[in-house]
């Protein structure tokens, strides 16, 4: 072979192992999370800054809360995810049951809400909501019906067939709405007898399905078969970004608070870029573009909600107000007895 040309073979061969070495240095980062526009938003405008800055791929493992709590469980010893997104009342299980690493302090912290810093710092809120009642727009203005405005109204007989609710075992949308519900006839979130006892003779004749999620509900909206069911204004909110006719209505009892936290969890593999990711989704940019594309409220204190947000979910100074906040101690201590229940007596 001639000197140019072993230089030429040289020279291809050391390309070839930079490019193999830059390949073998991106990592993948393997994060659960509610699929749908959640996913979609998340991978479309806010892991790419971090993937390109970090240069990593992030992988989503879509599910709902409950689905992914129920692998990371599983997976306890040997995770194969390395941050999860689950809502709170979910996350505060997956802390009692030891499947979070504790975040490391960081200058982000100061910048985020009080209450989003979670269990002592084992997991951490990244997105601000609250659950209401969605409605469809198009059936109650046919019917000339006025707006939702009561938790009540889900027992209103005008409505019997027509209800959509998300059943308590799988969403947090549906235990938030049993337990207004339950608090409205009398019960306490450490006494749910009186829900359990008068659903049937009121919210129960009136529904039409029990969802394991919130997915199905733009269909069932647009079919006509459904009027009113348990949803945030995020969620209404890409509903009508998709010419969906829903709408969403406070009721006067106040909506329920529901915060989705992020958790990096033990023994992954990834422990050092898994808290760096989390610290990431507090940043102010990664926490504006969740206001700009999943119309979100924000988590941290210097992020400010453009007035083009809040005419799609509304004006979040009243969405806030007379918020109500549920007890997960005290829920999560008998959770399983609950869904025992309320798969005999509700879903059966």
């Amino acid at each position: 072979m001639k000197f140019k040309q072993i230089l030429l073979a040289t020279g291809f061969i050391s390309a070839l192992g930079v490019a193999a070495a830059s390949s073998a240095e991106t990592r993948t980062l393997y994060v659960g999370m509610n699929g749908g526009s959640m996913e979609k938003n998340y991978t479309s405008y806010i892991f790419p800054e971090f993937e390109k800055a970090n240069n990593v791929k992030i992988v989503v493992v879509p599910g709902t809360s409950a689905d992914i709590m129920a692998k990371i469980s599983a997976q306890k010893d040997k995770p194969q995810m390395h941050l999860v997104f689950l809502d709170d009342g979910v996350m505060y299980r997956a802390v009692g049951m030891g499947l979070c690493q504790k975040l490391k302090d960081a200058p982000v912290f100061k910048e985020i809400y009080p209450f989003a810093r979670m269990a002592n710092d084992q997991a951490v809120g990244i997105e601000l909501g609250t659950v209401g009642i969605g409605y469809n727009k198009k059936m109650f203005d046919e019917k000339g019906w006025a707006a939702p405005t009561s938790w009540m109204d889900f027992a209103d007989p005008k409505y019997k067939g027509k209800v959509v609710f998300q059943s308590i075992q799988s969403s947090t949308f549906g235990l938030h709405s049993f337990l207004m519900f339950n608090r409205l006839v009398g019960g306490t979130d450490k006494n749910v007898e009186p829900g359990f006892q008068k659903w049937g003779s009121t919210v129960g004749p009136n529904v039409l399905e029990y969802l394991s999620s919130s997915a199905k509900i733009s269909e069932m909206v647009q079919t006509g078969e459904t009027a009113i069911f348990p949803l945030t204004p995020t969620a209404i909110a890409n509903l009508k970004a998709k010419g969906i006719p829903a709408e969403f209505a406070t009721p006067k009892e106040g909506a329920v608070m529901l915060m989705v936290g992020a958790c990096a969890l033990k023994n992954n593999s990834e422990p050092e870029l898994s808290q760096k990711l989390a610290e990431y989704l507090l940043s102010a940019g990664a926490q504006a573009k969740a206001v700009e594309y999943a119309n979100v409220i924000p988590i941290n204190k210097n992020v400010k909600i453009p007035e083009s947000v809040q005419a799609k979910i509304g004006n979040v100074d009243k969405l806030m107000k007379n918020i109500n906040t549920v007890d997960w101690d005290a829920i999560n201590k008998d959770r399983a007895a609950w869904n025992d229940r309320w798969s005999r007596m509700i879903e059966r």
